[in-house]
């Protein structure tokens, strides 16, 4: 399998800024890869900071100004399966900022029954998958899984959110990660779910948008705030324009019911 991924952001600073990007494949470094940032045309350095999940980060400082970033990456073959901590088990099963377990704890159980393991996983994405209609601009930024539910409809991070907080509310370690994923229409950064069952983190995605056996992980962590493709601190930085792509060269059909690792 052979997937070329890429993105270029139009970023406008209005003074000074520290911007942090998160828009590099982790995991295991791709054969070819290469990011580039111009400030108002000159290029400059960036530095990498590299999470306990392998997520990578490339931090910047400027005055102000127009941001030019662009990446590509061709990815070959399948990586490893993330390992797993005892951390995990803990860290993955509270309830966090865009995924609040505990006020879903109800529902959930009223819902999912005594559903355990895989045959749980697959549920709560057919569920969650058919209560949710997937609408373009639909939600705010500072909406968390609560939220989504209430209103019906959401986007692929609003899905992923419901999705971990269903499953940590039934004792299922869950976490969201941002990916790049072949196939999706209209091609975005995508956001997933992924369950820890059998030892092992699988890739749970209730809006079935795009195969999950081609997804690269990007970041991974307790929900969108620790994914975010973009994140700044100082004078605002607004996003003016952003283009992403990211094709393999077979797509495969998915299946809910089939048990894929992101890899």
């Amino acid at each position: 399998m052979l997937r070329t991924l890429q993105s270029s952001l139009v970023l406008e600073a209005s003074g000074p800024a520290r911007v942090v990007l998160s828009v590099a494949a982790s995991g295991a470094r791709p054969q070819e890869e290469t990011l580039t940032v111009e400030v108002d045309g000159e290029p400059v350095a960036v530095r990498e900071l590299v999470d306990d999940h392998g997520s990578r980060l490339h931090e910047l400082e400027v005055d102000g100004g127009r941001i030019d970033v662009s990446y590509r990456a061709t990815l070959e073959g399948r990586h490893d399966p993330v390992p797993v901590t005892d951390l995990d088990h803990l860290r993955y099963l509270r309830p966090s900022r865009y995924c609040e377990s505990d006020t879903l704890h109800p529902m959930a159980v009223a819902e999912a029954g005594d559903r355990t393991g895989h045959d749980l996983l697959e549920f709560v994405s057919s569920w969650v998958g058919t209560q949710l209609a997937y609408v373009s601009g639909s939600s705010r930024p500072t909406d968390g899984a609560v939220a989504t539910v209430l209103a019906r409809q959401g986007v692929c991070r609003d899905f992923a959110h419901v999705v971990v907080a269903l499953l940590r509310t039934l004792d299922v370690p869950a976490r969201v990660v941002s990916v790049y994923a072949p196939g999706l229409e209209p091609m975005d950064f995508h956001a997933v779910a992924e369950a820890l069952v059998d030892g092992e983190w699988w890739v749970v995605d209730a809006t079935a948008l795009a195969p999950r056996q081609t997804m690269a992980r990007i970041a991974t962590g307790r929900d969108a705030a620790d994914t975010a493709f973009l994140t700044t601190i100082g004078d605002p930085v607004e996003l003016v324009s952003m283009e992403v792509g990211a094709v393999v060269d077979d797509l495969p059909r998915d299946d809910v019911r089939e048990r894929v690792r992101l890899g």
